[in-house]
């Protein structure tokens, strides 16, 4: 465990986007840390509102806010990557634009993190007006000390908002791919040379509204968003699956070969091949779905499912 807070040299990164309605109260609550970051770096993926102007104000009062204006969008995932690679800290610490953060955040992931490459915590989530909701993150799913690179096989509950990491896992995540979120990314490699630290304590207040990137599936679907075809579904599952294979390193033998067992199932649906991924699923169910509440019994049912499909 760390005990000489001098040596946390800590960048806290957000990425920005018509965020002009709750920017200043997360900015505040950044600069109000118990354990101070060494920069706050900010990148701007060409906002069309007040943010901007928010932003060159705060970097003019603060001298430890950084900010760069991208010239032309890129997403939410390309913006935290780039906001990344600049960082000069240490220690990372990924920030959403709308949050609240509890004052001694920063200090309390920084002392529980040890050898560990990442550690996350817990939040309580709030509605657009600060109001909490009764719900924290890990009353939707579990949310627990990931040890195992299969526990990331088709998802995770460790949010990126929570996030603080060493920044040598950054090495070993770029490049980030676009078929998952930043965070699944960086989890999933985390899990594949150390296991990620859990802090059961809500250390942000996780605002859930209409405009959210990524939310806690607290609100219902925006109607505007186009819903993928099943064989787009499908396509992305066997990608991400090939990515994972691919990424798992070596020395992981069990690991290596499970997920190469399971994307080979990918390819198609012959019956070899769903009696494969039906069977390799429910052999490590345990592990695969630790982070989904379901019983032993739904559980099995979710592996007998995967019969039948592969994108879920």
């Amino acid at each position: 465990m760390h005990s000489d807070l001098d040596e946390a040299n800590i960048s806290v990164v957000m990425a920005t986007y018509n965020g002009e309605h709750f920017l200043r109260k997360q900015l505040d609550s950044i600069l109000q840390q118990t354990l101070a970051p060494i920069e706050i770096i900010i990148v701007d993926d060409c906002s069309n509102d007040g943010t901007v102007t928010i932003i060159k104000e705060y970097a003019a009062r603060f001298s430890t806010i950084r900010y760069v204006l991208n010239e032309k969008n890129l997403g939410y995932i390309g913006n935290f990557e780039k906001g990344m690679m600049m960082a000069q800290g240490n220690f990372i610490a990924l920030s959403d634009q709308d949050d609240i953060w509890v004052p001694s955040k920063l200090e309390k992931l920084y002392q529980g993190l040890g050898s560990h490459l990442l550690i996350y915590s817990d939040s309580e989530l709030i509605d657009e007006n600060d109001a909490p909701l009764h719900k924290k993150m890990s009353d939707i799913k579990n949310q627990i000390a990931y040890d195992n690179c299969l526990m990331y096989t088709i998802g995770a509950w460790a949010p990126g908002h929570t996030f603080l990491f060493k920044k040598e896992l950054l090495d070993r995540c770029i490049p980030f791919p676009t078929i998952v979120t930043h965070d699944f990314w960086i989890g999933f490699v985390a899990t594949c040379y150390s296991p990620i630290q859990y802090l059961p304590e809500p250390l942000v207040q996780y605002r859930q509204h209409n405009y959210n990137a990524i939310g806690a599936d607290t609100l219902a679907k925006k109607t505007n968003q186009i819903k993928p075809s099943k064989e787009e579904l499908q396509e992305k599952s066997r990608i991400r699956m090939r990515m994972l294979y691919e990424k798992c390193p070596p020395e992981l033998i069990e690991q290596k070969q499970v997920f190469k067992t399971i994307s080979d199932s990918y390819q198609n649906n012959s019956f070899k091949n769903n009696l494969t991924r039906m069977i390799t699923f429910f052999k490590y169910r345990d592990l695969i779905l630790a982070y989904k509440k379901k019983s032993e019994l739904m559980k099995m049912l979710f592996c007998l499912k995967l019969f039948f499909k592969i994108d879920y």
